[in-house]
């Protein structure tokens, strides 16, 4: 049983956190409102490095009085191991609405584009960022990665879609052979505020469709071990982030036409197309002249939800994209900790 740092006050409840919870193309997202700890820091970056601790990993930060929060709330029964969620913190400056550090159940990750929308919806729909009833909002986000977007599309005062505009990905290598335990594949590495690697679900002999998912989940996880430490990875300390397994889909009149599943973290799975994983997704196509600014890509999950994506003009630090899905709220909570229960701050399967 985890250890939680929350002294006992008699038979009463202990009130924790406070989240409002949404869901992007059906992947979670639970945004910390109230109950944090301090979080120090003069950049997000430098807190989520805090957050991790010294001698901690991006998927094992040190204990603390902070990361007690994240564990309480992606664990059963309150969470799950599919959860994702944010901190919102001071951004770096102020040109911009707010900062965020992204978590998981491992721990914390430098770029999340699904929590970027779910987090402009919010701010929108809770007045934090001023919004017409007809017509578009910018918000602008601080996270580990640096500084992004959410255009908040509204349509009779109801917010219908947030389009996330990612810091500029870099393709970092083509091609790179792996020996797996299903053969050797090739894969494709970019950099869209964290690193995926990308390669198609055929080569490990699958296809991305639900039923197939404990494969998929292990196949993910086979190839992020075998790249651990690759050269291709110098100077990016948190090594591979993601997995993207795709198929190829008959292009539509606008554009390529792909379904993945993102295997991130440590074996957990996207339910929706991954924004960040779009973006690297779209870099790699223009790279290869599949893709230019005036087409779109429509990628779908493994549930069958959908994002659009877009590249802009090229620049000399990498590719501009645009991923466009849509954010629903799904509750309010107000999380309790009761000094009797046995299992205090929950658990994982």
């Amino acid at each position: 049983m985890d250890r939680h740092p929350i002294a006992r006050r008699g038979g009463e409840l202990i009130n924790l956190v406070s989240t409002v919870d949404y869901h992007t193309a059906g992947e979670p997202f639970r945004i910390v409102v109230a109950g944090l700890p301090p979080v120090p820091g003069d950049t997000v970056a430098e807190r989520r490095s805090i957050a991790i601790g010294a001698g901690g990993r991006a998927t094992a930060p040190r204990p603390s009085a902070l990361d007690d929060v994240r564990r309480l709330l992606t664990r059963e029964p309150r969470g799950h191991a599919g959860m994702y969620g944010g901190f919102v913190v001071p951004p770096d400056d102020d040109e911009a609405h707010l900062g965020v550090l992204f978590w998981h159940k491992d721990g914390y990750s430098t770029a999340c584009g699904h929590g970027t929308m779910a987090l402009g919806a919010w701010a929108v729909d809770t007045g934090l960022v001023a919004a017409p009833d007809d017509g578009t909002a910018l918000v602008r986000i601080d996270v580990p990665s640096g500084r992004v977007g959410a255009t908040v599309h509204r349509s009779g005062g109801r917010t219908t879609a947030v389009t996330f505009r990612n810091v500029p990905t870099r393709v970092l290598a083509r091609g790179v052979e792996l020996a797996t335990p299903r053969g050797t594949v090739r894969v494709d590495l970019a950099d869209s505020g964290a690193v995926y690697a990308s390669l198609p679900a055929a080569a490990l002999g699958l296809s991305v469709v639900p039923d197939r998912i404990a494969e998929l989940t292990a196949a993910g996880r086979e190839v992020r071990t075998a790249l651990a430490g690759h050269r291709a990875l110098a100077g990016h300390r948190d090594g591979v982030y993601g997995v993207i397994l795709y198929d190829e889909l008959p292009d539509t009149p606008s554009g390529p036409h792909q379904r993945n599943v993102t295997v991130f973290a440590d074996g957990q799975i996207d339910r929706s197309p991954c924004g960040s994983g779009t973006s690297a997704r779209l870099a790699l196509l223009a790279a290869e002249g599949a893709i230019d600014p005036g087409r779109t890509l429509r990628h779908d999950s493994v549930i069958g939800t959908v994002f659009t994506g877009r590249v802009r003009a090229p620049r000399a630090d990498g590719t501009v994209t645009e991923v466009t899905g849509t954010a629903h709220r799904t509750g309010e909570h107000r999380f309790v900790l009761d000094p009797e229960d046995a299992l205090g701050p929950g658990f994982l399967l």
